[in-house]
């Protein structure tokens, strides 16, 4: 039998085309701005001519950050707190929420309520300050990795995707002589890939992204992370001209090393996620069935 799709459902399906078109348009029409500035030289980007297309093609933006400024230095130290960051929160979460999963554990509840309290309510900055403090963590990276060592929303999302794995295959396994760590390593983490690409990829973008707790806890230069240094660059343009020659400031300007170190610093996360999206979809969408 064929189904025939009444008017109503054509103009539905119309308006949801250009809805999500002129959604979508929003999204990356200023990123192609951006990254066209990045790409134009000095005279162009002053003159307010670069839209979406570069005028007068030329590098010498990205030659600038990459040589001449203290990108690269950020820039490792960005990739230090993102990889080493992701790995040991997410060593912290899933250690946290596999024994939380199981409802047979002594005082479970009460543990769950208790990161519910601490996703719900925020202790302050000043507490905050004065634990870095008393760590004798700041000016150090260390500072940074340590606040979001848990999210107790991601905790409970990998929680709830342990709880819909199957019970069996863990007493078969318990049968054959294995143990809880056994168990863990070998046949949950693997049936819970989804959920824990999807939970990395959270954290590595908020550790990546993060610039907040860097301009409380960190105040050497060396130690700032990318998006610390972006920031100030953008707050500070004349810093920028005063870093450049008499020759460099006729080819390049200060909103084009900007628009070229901003772009420099989304790319990373960009590459990444179209690895992970299949897991991306998965992991939330498994991890959401239970309350």
């Amino acid at each position: 039998m064929n189904y025939r799709i009444t008017t109503g459902e054509k103009i539905f399906k119309i308006c949801n085309a250009v809805i999500l078109t002129f959604i979508g348009l929003m999204a990356i029409l200023p990123f192609i701005h951006v990254f066209a500035k990045a790409l134009s030289d000095n005279s162009a980007v002053i003159s307010g001519k670069v839209t979406f297309l570069p005028v007068g093609l030329q590098l010498g933006n990205y030659e600038f950050i990459l040589t001449k400024s203290m990108f690269l230095t950020c820039f490792r130290n960005s990739l230090f707190i993102t990889i080493i960051g992701t790995l040991l929160s997410l060593f912290c979460t899933v250690t946290t929420a596999y024994p939380l999963s199981k409802v047979w554990l002594k005082g479970r509840k009460f543990f769950v309520l208790l990161y519910i309290f601490a996703m719900l309510f925020y202790g302050g900055i000043i507490p905050g300050y004065m634990l870095m403090k008393s760590l004798n963590l700041l000016d150090t990276l260390w500072s940074v990795i340590f606040p979001f060592m848990v999210v107790p929303f991601n905790m409970l999302v990998v929680k709830t995707f342990m709880e819909g794995l199957p019970e069996s295959v863990e007493e078969s396994a318990k049968i054959d002589g294995a143990g809880d760590i056994r168990i863990l390593v070998s046949i949950i983490l693997p049936m819970s890939m989804p959920v824990i690409a999807t939970i990395g990829l959270f954290y590595a973008v908020t550790y990546w992204n993060g610039f907040f707790h860097a301009t409380m806890y960190i105040s050497k230069p060396d130690l700032k992370p990318l998006q610390q240094y972006i920031y100030e660059m953008i707050n500070s343009a004349n810093n920028i001209n005063n870093n450049m020659s008499v020759e460099e400031m006729l080819k390049i300007s200060p909103g084009g090393v900007q628009a070229a170190a901003i772009i420099a610093t989304t790319l990373p996360i960009i590459i990444v996620y179209p690895f992970l999206q299949k897991y991306f979809v998965q992991g939330m969408t498994l991890g959401s069935v239970k309350g």
